[in-house]
């Protein structure tokens, strides 16, 4: 049997990405009509690493970055989520390993200012990091939001 990956394997994976494609058949009903990239998980985590102390970013601004990086109209959405998800647990697999220095993967947020609550940690993990840099969680029914995270937002990542 195949040894199983580590997720910083994962991370290092390209699998011959990124690719710029152009969007076709029934994905123009959802995504309209343009180009757009497929990232390399590398990419999406050096844009999670850009992220300083006490700011944020979300999922949708690294989505700009790579799009204005490779020159398209948008980066896919589903892969950009599953790539910073890969960063986030490379990062705890890194940290549970003695690294000093990993990914600040709990200033990627979702849609809305959300905590990610498959990332590393869960919800609980992820809001005493964020508020240890003094970001404010408000609870919305089982869900976590960041209180005001537009005001927090990095500027420009690329």
């Amino acid at each position: 049997m195949k040894p199983k990956k580590t997720w910083r394997e994962k991370l290092a994976d390209a699998k011959d990405l990124p690719k710029v494609q152009t969007v076709t058949g029934r994905l123009t009903k959802c995504w309209g009509e343009g180009t757009f990239v497929i990232p390399a998980p590398v990419e999406v985590d050096a844009l999670m690493r850009r992220v300083p102390k006490g700011r944020l970013v979300t999922i949708n601004e690294l989505r700009g970055a790579l799009a204005a990086r490779h020159h398209t109209d948008f980066a896919c959405p589903i892969t950009t989520g599953i790539f910073a998800w890969i960063a986030a647990h490379a990062a705890a697999e890194a940290e549970a390993a003695g690294a000093k220095r990993i990914t600040p993967y709990w200033r990627t947020l979702k849609l809305g200012g959300e905590l990610n609550a498959k990332y590393p940690g869960g919800l609980a993990g992820v809001r005493a990091r964020l508020e240890a840099e003094g970001h404010q969680v408000r609870q919305k029914g089982k869900r976590l939001f960041v209180t005001d995270f537009e005001k927090r937002l990095v500027k420009q990542l690329v």
